[in-house]
């Protein structure tokens, strides 16, 4: 399910204290063998590691920080291997000028007192403790970077701690997305929804804080590539229709051409502009030529969704963002509002008319006719499918007085009864409960959308806000 992307480059140093080498045989080969573990570590999350290996002196600070710099890593983790001066880490912060993540790990869950006691000699024992001290720096460091206005944050834990990796893989994932975000092209096609003040967003706080380049598109192009669509290309798509969708067999012939023809406009839409996400909405005058094709467009941006090009309806640029973070994640990022409160199952239903996203559907998603559009004009064929069972993450991108933010919360989709609409319809369950959910949500000032994934993700959007600096508030 993972978005295909080249690997990003994350730095990777350690530091220790030269005096030491000479003072206690075996150490600095031993703490390096720890730091080529990490390296291995992180490289399998699937990012190239510049490692620039052990920092002990100043003189060795300046040229790693050069050499990180000029790899343009993303972040850099930073090896405290045992005790070392500050003076070896702040050169290296800022010259690279991107976040630290401090790796204060040592090599076990807790050293074996009583064969350490038995060593006998004072001398060897100091070194054996020097090999397990990594804490001994971490509030050095962490007050000379609070001091120096340094962008850091810790991982502390133990070489194979289950918890210690995970954090790490969600800082590795973190800064992927950071990465995707801002190398990712967001068209919008049409306008918004008139009156839906929420959807309403800052374009250019949008591209400030992601670094997403928004590209505004224009229906008449849709049109005109529309119109260029051949009839090879229409049967191909019906083709990918019937094995994508399951097809009702209510779905008219001539509903099911009008939806490939678009989608085959939709694809050269997104190719001539590079897209990696869209956000779009238009209505147009009854019988009007573009109003034909904004009413055939769902089966051919769920299509797209599933490509990893997430598409959000009502020209919710927001949640085109909140889409493209959950599915470079890995984990889906489905379109959804909230549908209707169910109190005694204590469950809520969120779904829409909109875009779905294949790879987290519970069975096959469904392509049906609808006679109308609720609250939108004309009628044609959307999608029906219910989010996998289990464990899943919503998450939306708030923006409020001029500052953007992320909204998290972790919870269920559940089996149980749905509504039949012709929509994407799923039951989920909070740990709060969905009166304390819905409130705690509402409150936090989100729009009406949100983005749906698959899996708990918190912890890594939660580093991503951190990476972006911007604020993240967990629900549940």
């Amino acid at each position: 399910m993972q978005q295909p992307q080249e690997r990003i480059k994350v730095g990777l140093f350690g530091i220790g204290l030269d005096v030491y080498w000479g003072q206690f045989d075996g150490l600095l080969p031993r703490l390096e063998g720890y730091q080529k573990q990490i390296a291995e570590r992180i490289a399998a999350c699937g990012v190239e590691v510049v490692d620039v290996g052990m920092v002990d002196s100043p003189f060795k600070a300046r040229d790693a920080g050069d050499k990180l710099r000029s790899a343009g890593v993303e972040c850099v983790f930073l090896f405290v291997s045992t005790y070392a001066l500050s003076s070896t880490v702040l050169p290296v912060a800022q010259a690279v000028g991107v976040p630290i993540v401090v790796l204060n790990i040592q090599p076990v869950k807790a050293i074996d007192y009583a064969a350490f006691n038995a060593m006998g000699d004072r001398g060897k024992m100091t070194g054996e403790w020097l090999a397990h001290c990594q804490a001994c720096s971490a509030p050095e460091i962490a007050s000379v970077f609070n001091r120096a206005g340094i962008d850091y944050h810790l991982v502390t834990g133990y070489l194979n701690g289950e918890e210690t990796w995970r954090e790490v893989d969600e800082w590795v994932q973190a800064a992927r997305v950071k990465a995707a975000i801002r190398e990712n092209r967001l068209g919008v096609l049409g306008h918004y929804y008139c009156g839906m003040l929420d959807v309403y967003t800052d374009l250019t706080l949008q591209s400030a804080v992601f670094g997403t380049h928004i590209e505004l598109l224009e229906m008449c192009e849709l049109h005109a590539l529309r119109q260029e669509a051949s009839e090879d290309q229409v049967q191909d798509k019906l083709r990918e229709f019937a094995v994508a969708f399951a097809v009702s067999p209510e779905c008219s012939e001539a509903e099911l051409r009008r939806a490939a023809r678009t989608s085959c406009a939709l694809d050269a839409l997104v190719a001539a502009h590079g897209l990696g996400s869209m956000a779009y909405y238009y209505e147009g005058s009854p019988g009007n030529e573009y109003e034909d094709i904004v009413t055939s467009v769902i089966a051919g941006n769920s299509l797209l969704t599933a490509r990893h090009v997430p598409v959000a309806g009502e020209c919710e640029v927001k949640n085109a963002q909140a889409m493209k973070i959950m599915d470079t994640l890995g984990v889906g990022g489905s379109f959804s509002e909230f549908y209707l409160m169910d109190y005694e199952d204590d469950v809520v239903l969120l779904g829409h008319d909109g875009p779905a996203h294949f790879a987290i559907a519970e069975g096959r998603v469904g392509l049906v006719p609808l006679p109308l559009f609720h609250g939108k004009p004309g009628q044609g064929l959307s999608i029906q499918m219910t989010v996998k069972h289990g464990p899943v993450t919503l998450l939306s991108v708030v923006e409020r007085a001029g500052k953007v933010s992320l909204l998290v919360a972790e919870g269920e989709s559940v089996q149980g009864p749905v509504m039949q609409i012709g929509n994407t319809n799923s039951r989920y369950r909070f740990s709060i409960g969905a009166k304390a959910f819905t409130n705690a949500w509402c409150k936090a000032g989100p729009a009406h959308h949100c983005a749906i994934g698959v899996g708990h993700v918190a912890g890594a959007i939660g580093k991503l806000a951190a990476l972006l600096c911007v604020e993240c508030e967990v629900v549940c």
